[in-house]
């Protein structure tokens, strides 16, 4: 039986290590995970490729691609348009892989709406006084923006409690391995094998009428 990819969203608070955990996955996991690609009307920047970073679209290919309901999500932000295409997250769970998608909470809820198999994973320090440090830690951003991010992180809480999990990442190689679990767990769910179960009822019932 042919392995069906699980479709995995990744939000996190801005500091919390999600994208570094999800890099680190594919490193250690190659044969079972594929990131996402974007989609945006934005210009190239120098070191980018197509496909690789973003595949990159003008505005009149990407608002045709809304109409056609060719994304799972899209955004607007900045003048430009974001989103998430369907045929290549479709076409990477086809082949078996799980497809992890990281974004930001409202799109995270919008995709669990329209797909419910869709996975939620939230991401977050240990404790805010560990964000605080890792925002600060970084020493790329003004006090102000620090301060943005957090009143963010506020914002974002309050709808933490719709994921299905929550990774608390304290140590990054036992974060990495404990997502891994969670999404190797998420394929044996009685709900995941419907198909498989059905199938095999099937033929559960055929046989005692064959004995009958």
């Amino acid at each position: 039986m042919s392995k069906q990819g699980i479709l995995t969203v990744v939000s996190g608070f801005s500091g919390s290590g999600k994208g570094t955990i999800m890099k680190r996955l594919l490193e250690k996991y190659p044969q079972n995970y594929a990131l996402s690609v974007s989609a945006t009307t934005r210009a190239p920047r120098p070191g980018e490729e197509e496909g690789r970073e973003y595949f990159f679209k003008s505005v009149e290919c990407f608002e045709q691609m809304i109409k056609d309901d060719a994304l799972l999500e899209y955004a607007r932000y900045v003048n430009n348009y974001y989103g998430t295409p369907k045929d290549y997250v479709l076409g990477q769970m086809a082949q078996g892989k799980d497809v992890i998608l990281e974004i930001e909470i409202q799109g995270a809820l919008k995709i669990k709406q329209k797909y419910p198999d869709t996975v939620l994973l939230f991401v977050t320090p240990p404790s805010f006084a560990e964000l605080e440090k890792r925002l600060v830690g970084r020493g790329t951003e003004t006090p102000e923006v620090i301060r943005d991010r957090l009143r963010r992180a506020g914002e974002e809480s309050l709808g933490v409690e719709n994921y299905d999990y929550l990774v608390i990442n304290d140590e990054l190689e036992a974060c990495v391995d404990q997502v891994h679990a969670i999404l190797q767990n998420e394929h044996t769910k009685v709900s995941r094998k419907i198909d498989f179960i059905n199938d095999f009822k099937l033929q559960l019932e055929q046989y005692a009428k064959g004995e009958n």
